[in-house]
C-alpha cells in the first residue's frame, strides 16, 4: 500500500473559504446576510468575494501581504473573510475598541499593504495613521468603507470598498479557479492579535487547516444544523468571530449584522428574523438581563448561544435560561484558533436538580474533534493530574488546529509549544467525567497564608446574591497573610418614582463579607468589597484584573474582618 501515491484528486489542501464556493451552488437564493435594509444572497455574496479578490489582486496584493480591516459587524468584514485568503492574502481584523496608539502598534507590527476603514471609525482611523511615521503613512493603502444604503460621494481617483468591488468586474474563470486552490494548507489565513489581559498583545498566526478544522468542530459540538440564522453578537475581530464567520457558510446559514450590542438590538432581531443562534462573552449577558425581555413561549427551540471568553457563574446561566436561551459554555484562546473545549450535553443530565444542571453548564468541557490531546498537568512534573476535580494544573492541549505561531517572536512561540503542548497559563482540574473546569488564570490565583484561593469560586458566590450584577475577585496585599481577596461589585439598579437608582443605599460592604462568610470558608472571604459603576474591561469585554488590582493595592485591609486565625 505504500506505493498508493497522493496526487491533485486525492490530496486537496483543507481551506475553509470553499464553504463560500459550496453555498453558492447548493443555496444559491438563500440569504446570506441581513444588515438593516441590505440583504443578499450567497450567490451574491459569492459573485462580490470574487470581484473584491480580484480587485485586490490588481493592487498588487502577493502571496502572505496582511490586509487589515478595522470595521464593527458589517457585511464589509465578512465578506473580507472569504476575499483577503483568495487573493492569498493574510486578513488582519483589529480590534475596534482599542484606542489609537494599541492599532498603531499593531500596524507597525503587521505591517499591512491595505487597511480598510469601516467609515463610521474614521476619527479613530484617522488619529492612529497620525502616530505613523510618514514613511509607513506611504506604503499603507487605506481604503474606507461606506453603507452600502448610503455611499459617500467620492472623488475619481478615491477608491473605496464598494466601488473596488465593482471594478473588479467579472473575473475569468480559471482566475475563480485559482482563488478557490490554495496551494498549501499550512499557508497563514489570518493574523489575530492577543487581548493582552495579563501581557502586551501578540500576533497569532492561523492557517487554512486550523480554521477550516475548527469550524467543522464548531458545528459539530454546537450540533449546527442546516440554515441557522446566526446574529452577530460577538465581534468579528474576535478570533475571527470564533470561526463563526466561516462556519455559517458552511451552513448555509443567514448572517444577521448589527454595529452595535444591546438588549433593544438584540431583542429586535431576534423577533424580526427568527434568530436561531449567536456566541457572546458573559458580560452581553448582563446588557440582556438589564434590558427589556423579549416574550420568547411560543418559539419552537431557545435561541443557541455560545458564550466564553470568562467562566460564566452558574448563577448568571440560569437568569439567562429563564429568558428563553440555551447557554452552551465554551472556551478558547486565540493561539487555539477559536472555541476548543465545548460543554457537550447528556441527555441524563437533564434529570438533575436545575442548580446541578446550572452547575454542569459553568463547566468549560470536553475537547474538540480537530484536537488530538487536551490535559491537565501539574506545572513543575508534568505528569497528568489526577481526574478527581480537585487537583489543580495548567490546561495544555494538541492538534492540527492550533496556530502556528506568534508572528516575529519565535521566543514566545517556542514558550507557548515548551514539553509538546500548546500551554494555556489557564489553571483548572479534570472530573472523572472527563470535563474540564477552569479554576483561574495562573496570574488570578491568591495566595493566602500559603493556600490557593481561585477567584472563580468566590465570585459564583458573589453572582448568587440577588443584588449583584457583576463582579471581580482579586488579590489585595494583607498585614498577615501576604494576600486576600477583594471584591470589586457592581450592582443591579432598582427603579424609584425618579427612576433608576443605585442600590448602594439598600447593600452595604458588609452585607456582601457577611454573606460570604455564610457561603464560603473565611479564609475565602473578601475583606474589601469596593462598588464601582463599571468593571474595566479590554476590547472583547473580558475584565482586566491586573488595573483591579493596581486599584487593590491601595486599599486597607478592614479589620474588624481580619483578626487572627478567625480569617
Amino acid at each position: 500500500m505504500d506505493n498508493l501515491a497522493l496526487c491533485e484528486a486525492n490530496n486537496a489542501p483543507l481551506t475553509p473559504i470553499t464553504f463560500l464556493k459550496r453555498a453558492s451552488e447548493c443555496y444559491p437564493r438563500r440569504t446570506s446576510i441581513i444588515y438593516g435594509e441590505t440583504r443578499f444572497t450567497w450567490l451574491q455574496t459569492y459573485v462580490r468575494c470574487c470581484r473584491l479578490a480580484a480587485s485586490l489582486l490588481s493592487l498588487n496584493i502577493a502571496k502572505n501581504d496582511v490586509v487589515s480591516v478595522l470595521a464593527q459587524n458589517i457585511p464589509a468584514i465578512y465578506e473580507m473573510h472569504f476575499a483577503v485568503p483568495m487573493a492569498r492574502a493574510v486578513l488582519n481584523p483589529i480590534n475596534t475598541r482599542l484606542d489609537a496608539k494599541s492599532i498603531a502598534a499593531i500596524i507597525r507590527h503587521a505591517q499591512p499593504k491595505i487597511l480598510f476603514v469601516d467609515r463610521k471609525l474614521e476619527t479613530l482611523a484617522r488619529a492612529t495613521l497620525y502616530l505613523l511615521p510618514d514613511e509607513e503613512q506611504l506604503n499603507l493603502l487605506v481604503i474606507f468603507i461606506d453603507e452600502p444604503d448610503h455611499p459617500k460621494r467620492l472623488s475619481s481617483n478615491e477608491l473605496d470598498y464598494e466601488r473596488l468591488i465593482h471594478t473588479g468586474g467579472e473575473p475569468s474563470s480559471s482566475l475563480v479557479t485559482r482563488m478557490f486552490r490554495i496551494q498549501n494548507e499550512h499557508d497563514p489565513i489570518s493574523l489575530n492579535y492577543t487581548s493582552g489581559t495579563t501581557s502586551e498583545p501578540k500576533g497569532v498566526v492561523v492557517s487554512h487547516r486550523g480554521v477550516y478544522l475548527n469550524s467543522l468542530s464548531v458545528i459539530m459540538s454546537w450540533e449546527m444544523g442546516k440554515f441557522p440564522v446566526y446574529l452577530w453578537t460577538l465581534p468579528m475581530f474576535h478570533c475571527n468571530g470564533w470561526n463563526l464567520t466561516w462556519a455559517v457558510a458552511a451552513r448555509g446559514g443567514t448572517n444577521v449584522c448589527i454595529r452595535h450590542v444591546s438588549a433593544p438590538e438584540i431583542y429586535k432581531n431576534i423577533e424580526l428574523h427568527g434568530v436561531t443562534h449567536m456566541c457572546c462573552v458573559p458580560t452581553v449577558f448582563n446588557i440582556m438581563l438589564q434590558g427589556k425581555p423579549l416574550d420568547m413561549s411560543q418559539r419552537s427551540r431557545p435561541v443557541q448561544v455560545l458564550t466564553g471568553g470568562s467562566s460564566p457563574p452558574a448563577a448568571l446561566v440560569e437568569k439567562v435560561q429563564r429568558l428563553g436561551f440555551q447557554v452552551m459554555h465554551v472556551y478558547g484562546l486565540t493561539e487555539a484558533t477559536g472555541a476548543v473545549l465545548f460543554c457537550e450535553w447528556h441527555d441524563e443530565l437533564n434529570r438533575l436538580p436545575e442548580k446541578q444542571q446550572m452547575e454542569m453548564k459553568a463547566r468549560q468541557g470536553v475537547g474538540i474533534l480537530a484536537l488530538t490531546d487536551v490535559d491537565v498537568k501539574n506545572t513543575k512534573t508534568q505528569e497528568s493530574v489526577p481526574r478527581d476535580g480537585k487537583t489543580m494544573g495548567e490546561i495544555v492541549m494538541k492538534g492540527s488546529s492550533l496556530m502556528k505561531g506568534y508572528l516575529k517572536n519565535p521566543k514566545a512561540t517556542f514558550e507557548a509549544f515548551k514539553h509538546g503542548w500548546l500551554n494555556t497559563g489557564d489553571i483548572g482540574v479534570i472530573h472523572p467525567d472527563g470535563y474540564i473546569e477552569i479554576k483561574d488564570r495562573s496570574k488570578d490565583i491568591i495566595i493566602s497564608g500559603g493556600e490557593n484561593i481561585n477567584s472563580i469560586e468566590v465570585e459564583s458566590v458573589l453572582y448568587k446574591y440577588k443584588k449583584v450584577l457583576e463582579v471581580a475577585v482579586v488579590a489585595m496585599p494583607h498585614p498577615m497573610w501576604g494576600e486576600t481577596p477583594c471584591a470589586f461589585v457592581v450592582l443591579e439598579k432598582f427603579k424609584t418614582g425618579q427612576g433608576d437608582c443605585d442600590d448602594h443605599v439598600m447593600t452595604r460592604e458588609g452585607d456582601l463579607i457577611t454573606y460570604c462568610r455564610e457561603n464560603l470558608p473565611h479564609f475565602m472571604c473578601p475583606k474589601r468589597v469596593v462598588f464601582m459603576g463599571e468593571i474595566p474591561k479590554n476590547g472583547n469585554g473580558k475584565i482586566l484584573k491586573h488595573k483591579l488590582r493596581n486599584i487593590a493595592k491601595g486599599l486597607v485591609v478592614n479589620d474588624a474582618n481580619s483578626v487572627g486565625i478567625n480569617q
